[in-house]
């Protein structure tokens, strides 16, 4: 473990409820990216993640690489297996926040992932380590809250959000125990089944965030099943902020040979589609 990493990089103020502030303000809703650490390379990684801000993201997702993600589809299936080849481990994912906040202190950091590489970590130090480099939030998508509360005391007591995930299936009788342990936002899964496989319904979200809203005053981003420019302005009309995430993995699938080798231009490639997502959910707001 280097020293750098048990340094405190930034203040921990919290970034999430001030960048909402702010696209509030402005009133117009958000785009939230998710790309996995180290897909397609370390390098092109680091690349696209620097880049992210000035081409339009206001939060960004961080996958974890994991070898059975199992409610992630086939694009981030394989980029967590294209990530794995290059030996991810969670300290690398730290690391490259790390390097990410000597640059850009603003926009928030939301690591997305599977307990299992978390709980073998150590949920303590990964909340310290965490904290010490920069990390806003945390996306455990397969621990429910009622079992979370080992992970999340850690969390809290390094202001450190657990956002949890909202489902068309959840009844109300179910969101008031997922929302009284929600924090920073809250993430609605447009769609039944694994990400990138479906479209996001336009109709259903604005009902399910009418839903969410009598449920909560937290944020709510909406995502899986947003593609295009078109879909993100779309959804981001009904809630505060549009998740993409396997549009940007599949770019990135398309823009390695079969040895994995990233071609010429795919950082711009990447850049340029998150530019066109961002001016497509930036104006979904009237």
């Amino acid at each position: 473990m280097s020293a750098a990493i048990k340094a405190k990089v930034v203040d921990s103020s919290n970034r999430i409820a001030a960048r909402f502030a702010l696209l509030k303000k402005h009133k117009r809703a958000g785009l939230v990216t998710f790309i996995t650490a180290n897909d397609p390379t370390p390098h092109v990684f680091m690349d696209i993640l620097e880049g992210l801000p000035a081409s339009g993201a206001d939060l960004i997702e961080i996958g974890i690489p994991f070898s059975d993600p199992m409610a992630d589809g086939p694009a981030i299936q394989l980029s967590s297996q294209r990530a794995l080849k290059h030996k991810t481990r969670v300290d690398d994912v730290l690391e490259a926040v790390r390097e990410f906040r000597k640059n850009e202190i603003d926009t928030p950091i939301i690591l997305m992932g599977y307990y299992n590489p978390i709980y073998h970590y150590g949920n303590q130090e990964f909340a310290e380590r965490a904290a010490a480099v920069g990390v806003d939030g945390v996306i455990v998508v397969d621990l429910p809250p009622e079992e979370s509360e080992e992970l999340t005391v850690h969390l809290r007591a390094n202001d450190i959000h657990m956002i949890f995930l909202t489902a068309p299936t959840s009844s109300d009788a179910r969101l008031p125990t997922i929302l009284k342990e929600a924090s920073g936002f809250v993430y609605h899964v447009a769609i039944t089944g694994i990400t990138g496989t479906a479209s996001a319904n336009e109709d259903a979200v604005k009902v399910a965030t009418m839903r969410l809203r009598k449920h909560t005053d937290l944020p709510i981003a909406v995502g899986f099943g947003i593609k295009t420019p078109e879909q993100a302005r779309a959804i981001g009309a009904h809630c505060d902020a549009a998740v993409v995430g396997s549009a940007i993995v599949d770019i990135i699938a398309k823009g390695v040979d079969a040895t994995g080798k990233p071609q010429a231009g795919l950082t711009m490639k990447v850049l340029e589609f998150v530019k066109s997502l961002a001016t497509g959910v930036h104006g979904a707001w009237p």
